[in-house]
Order: structure tokens, then C-alpha cells, then sequence
């Protein structure tokens, strides 16, 4: 039997949600909804704990179907921990544009900051830009 997705759209204050965070953590919250929300022409919207933009509608090969934010992030609990971007684009195919967009990580489909002042907004955007084309395929 499959499980219920807990990541799925409610109508959660995501301004309460930047309140609730450390005043630094809250900045760099609001700073990355600010761009996400440029970049994707969305409003952002909680999706269980994280913070996203559009909506996107999936089908694995194997059948599984589900929805999606287009783009998002998620911070660390109580404003600790690395702020996790969900960026679905390929990080192979981006490998240029990771290595100038500052202090991260990345993951399989996350990119990891610490905040904000460590990446390059530019190149932040030109990554999210990236993720939206690749996802509206």
C-alpha cells in the first residue's frame, strides 16, 4: 500500500513560517523566496515544511504519479543546519555554474547553503532558471 506524501500544498503562512526562524535565518529565507518567486513567476506557498514555487505534476516510468513544486527550499529546523535548495535540475549539466556560485553542497537534487551571503544570487538564479526549464519540459 502506498503512503500519503507529506509534501503537499496547505495553506500555511509562509510568512509566519520566516518569523518563526532566527532573525539572520528569517533574512535569508525571505531573500531566497524573493528570488525563487522572480525567477518563477509564483508566489511562494508551503508545501509541509518547505517553501515552494509552481506546481508540477510527475510520472515515473514505474507508474508512480505525484505532484511537485517546480522549484523550492527547506530550512533546517529551528533556523540550524544547511538551508536545502530543490533545484531537479542536473547538477552534471551545471557543473560551470556550481563552481561560481559559491560556498555549497550539492546533493542528488538538492543543493545545500549555509546562507545566503556564501552563494552568488546571479548565479543562484541562473541555476533556478535552469531547474524551471528543465522541470516545464
Amino acid at each position: 500500500m502506498a503512503t500519503a506524501s507529506k509534501t503537499v500544498p496547505t495553506d500555511a503562512d509562509v510568512e509566519a513560517f520566516f518569523a518563526a526562524q532566527p532573525e539572520a535565518r528569517a533574512a535569508d529565507c525571505r531573500a531566497l523566496a524573493a528570488l525563487m518567486q522572480r525567477v518563477s513567476g509564483h508566489p511562494p506557498r508551503m508545501w509541509g515544511k518547505m517553501v515552494g514555487f509552481g506546481d508540477h505534476h510527475y510520472v515515473y516510468e514505474s507508474g508512480r504519479e505525484g505532484d511537485i513544486f517546480e522549484i523550492g527550499f527547506a530550512s533546517g529546523a529551528g533556523g540550524k543546519g544547511d538551508i536545502s535548495l530543490y533545484l531537479t535540475c542536473d547538477a552534471g549539466a551545471h557543473a560551470a555554474l556550481l563552481t561560481r556560485l559559491g560556498k555549497h553542497r550539492a546533493g542528488k537534487g538538492c543543493i545545500y547553503i549555509k546562507r545566503m551571503a556564501d552563494v552568488d544570487a546571479g548565479v543562484l538564479a541562473e541555476l533556478c532558471e535552469a531547474a524551471l526549464q528543465e522541470v516545464r519540459r
